[in-house]
């Protein structure tokens, strides 16, 4: 049997009544096959990134534990998008939901599909608050480097 990843996922909407789109995420997530929903963050509201213009998000954080693969969690995770009314038309353009990988502890992914850690968490205070706030300890797994310090540094 698999051993369980400790994962962080990036919840964020903003099309809708957007908590209730997060708050059914989190109970799509922790119905995922072999998982279970350690934590989730509280909900904040951020300006969109990018050019295209858009009402602002909520975002958020879950930590699950699972048996899934992340390859098979990403899977999980677009099917949930797509339940829940996610239509992809433009790079960082509106959405009902998006769910992304954040942090696997430990793990580092670089394929076509999937990167872990997300390539710009570094660079995201809307990520990495609410991935602390699930995971204070989480550590980059390519370096060793706390996140509470790279999110500090964003911060000043």
């Amino acid at each position: 049997m698999a051993p369980f990843l400790d994962v962080v996922v990036g919840l964020g909407s903003n099309l809708g009544d957007r908590r209730r789109t997060l708050d059914v995420a989190l109970e799509h997530l922790g119905a995922l096959p072999e998982t279970r929903l350690v934590a989730a963050s509280g909900w904040g509201e951020t300006a969109p990134e990018g050019h295209v213009e858009q009402g602002p998000f909520l975002n958020g954080a879950a930590r699950l534990h699972t048996r899934l693969t992340p390859g098979a969690l990403l899977e999980a995770l677009l099917r949930i998008e797509a339940t829940m009314g996610r239509v992809r038309r433009e790079r960082w353009g509106p959405r009902t939901l998006d769910l992304d990988i954040l942090w696997i502890d430990g793990v580092v992914v670089a394929e076509h599909e999937l990167t872990v850690p997300h390539p710009r968490l570094r660079e995201r205070v809307f990520a990495l608050g609410p991935l602390l706030d699930v995971a204070p300890d989480a550590r980059d797994p390519r370096d060793g480097g706390r996140y509470a310090e790279v999110y500090a540094a964003l911060q000043r």
